[in-house]
């Protein structure tokens, strides 16, 4: 379900397979994400533009996107492309991505295996009961980051994500784990080696969809 809204100094485009349901919206700003409404629910002109581009920032699942229409330029890529790995859920990935073609900023990627919206998140982690931590130990060295630019995810068929481009693996609180220009990342959520891929899908009968 993808929702496109036009107000007067900006766009509003919220992308429902994408949401996590993290709140975040319309705990921040209410007056233009309004939850349990009927009709109308998101009303792009009911805040300041620099408001709602903040949150769209914000957004961890790149579920809202932001188009202003007031001459100030819209969101560009951090400049570091970064994958936190969130307590018993999803990758929360964010930089110049490029996820299976379709470009964006942020994205949270499934990584439980349980996903009905694959390689998104669709927060089926939690009712799959998956367990994992967040903090990931330090490694004798973290590595380079290499040449900026962007990142290619691509969702392997019954497989990994393999990862290409320069990129820092962190912990959910921030640390960082690694830096590389390569790696293939669990989905299947059996992984003895988490986040990274050790080939248990193929005993667990992972299936991509």
């Amino acid at each position: 379900m993808s929702e496109r809204v036009t107000g007067q100094a900006l766009t509003i485009q919220f992308d429902g397979q994408k949401c996590i349901h993290s709140r975040n919206c319309v705990l921040s700003l209410p007056q233009v994400f309004r939850a349990n409404v009927e009709g109308p629910w998101i009303h792009p002109d009911a805040a300041s533009p620099d408001a709602v581009a903040a949150l769209a920032a914000r957004c961890p699942s790149g579920a809202i996107v932001v188009e202003r229409h007031d001459g100030v330029p819209d969101e560009l890529p951090s400049g570091r492309n970064v994958i936190a790995v969130l307590e018993s859920g999803p990758y929360a990935v964010r930089g110049e991505l490029s996820i299976g073609g379709d470009r964006a900023l942020r994205a949270t990627l499934c990584r439980c295996g349980a996903s009905k919206n694959k390689p998104y998140c669709d927060h089926s982690h939690v009712d799959a009961g998956f367990a994992a931590p967040g903090e990931l130990p330090p490694p004798p060295s973290v590595g380079d980051w290499g040449e900026a630019g962007p990142l290619t995810v691509t969702p392997l068929k019954d497989g990994p994500l393999k990862v290409d481009g320069a990129h820092e693996v962190t912990s959910g609180s921030g640390r960082t784990n690694r830096r590389a220009a390569a790696c293939f990342l669990c989905r299947c959520g059996a992984s003895k080696n988490k986040p990274y891929c050790d080939g248990s899908h193929r005993a667990a009968g992972f299936t991509s969809g």
